[in-house]
């Protein structure tokens, strides 16, 4: 039976020959993450990475992730520009590892697409490339699956995988958190990844497309939106290695916004007011909230309202730590202190997704 014929995986709409081009296409900007540590090069049917240094770890823990980035590639796809959706995949991935205090090794990628459309999924798999360079993770696999019949030609979902390693007297969490800890927050580039249905939504019902211009968004209002995820794993490592034994927690804030995710590296009987005058939220959020006709305060749960990471500190280390932050490029300040006293904790969030953690409110008004 030929090629051509009506049982042939091309005629089902399967094109293997754009995925190897496509392959073709990625093949510089993967390599560009590998080190000598990454056997075997691009193509394999499973990465290899060599983890001989771990014989000098005295109890070395593996941390693994995996994520995706959400239906924020709904409005790369309307505006056709793909290369900033692999950043916040890796923002979405290997930020998760380095909460733990981890420093990541190496990430898989998995792309499903309608149609193998070479040069764009080569500009996600670039975008992934330096998202990983940029936290000094290498990039050893992926896959890219086409699914004709089940997406549109045009339709496409991003996930992947990473994992690191921490020595196991090393790890960063509520074990570590104690009475008078500072809480720093870090600033986000905006919404991140996470609560783009709710966004989606809002500019649906005001008749708002993704090419419109929205001055008081202070732009293309897609291309705002597609801002992509800060990436606070290499930052964050420094701190680690200059300042040992200063962070006792770090919160990565994503799905479920900044109350829900700090609480989930607090003990149990701790709680956090965190100071909403201590910042102002990006304008992002508050054009989204005023065309929603609700409050900043509305979408605490949802969106991370310019805080994208949160470490908890020893008291004496919070100025070094936010100094060194912002010179890293991380812009941060204090936004409460750990309490262990006796508290009325009707009102606050106590912990999320499944762990029993500490309590946080959110207190006050934002600042202007």
């Amino acid at each position: 039976m030929t090629e051509n014929s009506s049982s042939s995986y091309a005629a089902a709409g399967v094109d293997t020959a754009a995925g190897d081009l496509a392959v073709e296409l990625m093949k510089s900007a993967v390599s560009a993450t590998h080190g000598p540590n990454v056997l075997g090069g691009v193509g394999g049917f499973a990465g290899l990475f060599d983890v001989s240094f771990l014989k000098s770890y005295t109890r070395p823990l593996l941390a693994t992730s995996t994520d995706g980035v959400g239906t924020k590639v709904a409005i790369a796809q309307a505006l056709d520009k793909h290369d900033t959706i692999g950043q916040d995949l890796v923002g979405m991935v290997v930020d998760d590892i380095v909460v733990v205090g981890a420093k990541p090794l190496f990430m898989t990628d998995y792309i499903a697409c309608g149609k193998v459309v070479p040069a764009r999924i080569a500009d996600i798999v670039a975008g992934i490339a330096r998202g990983c360079a940029a936290t000094g993770t290498a990039l050893v696999g992926g896959e890219t699956a086409e699914h004709p019949g089940l997406l549109g030609p045009d339709d496409y979902d991003v996930a992947g995988a990473a994992t690191g390693v921490v020595e196991a007297d090393a790890q960063l969490g509520p074990h570590l958190v104690t009475e008078g800890d500072v809480v720093i927050a870090m600033e986000s580039s905006g919404i991140h990844s996470n609560g783009f249905s709710l966004v989606r939504h809002i500019l649906v019902n005001n008749k708002i497309g993704y090419t419109d211009r929205l001055d008081d968004l202070g732009g293309i209002v897609g291309e705002v939106l597609l801002e992509p995820t800060r990436l606070y794993t290499t930052p964050l490592l420094n701190l680690l290695s200059a300042q040992p034994g200063a962070v006792h927690a770090l919160s990565h804030v994503t799905g479920g916004g900044i109350a829900a995710n700090l609480a989930r590296v607090l003990p149990l009987g701790s709680w956090v007011e965190v100071e909403r005058s201590t910042w102002s939220p990006p304008s992002v959020f508050r054009v989204l909230s005023d065309l929603a006709g609700s409050t900043l305060e509305s979408a605490e749960g949802t969106w991370n309202l310019g805080i994208g990471m949160i470490a908890i500190v020893a008291a004496d280390s919070a100025d070094a730590t936010i100094a060194a932050l912002t010179v890293d490029g991380i812009p941060s300040w204090e936004v409460g202190r750990v309490s262990m006293s006796v508290q009325d904790l009707s009102g606050f969030e106590q912990g999320a997704k499944g762990v029993n953690g500490g309590a946080v409110r959110l207190n006050g008004r934002y600042g202007n």
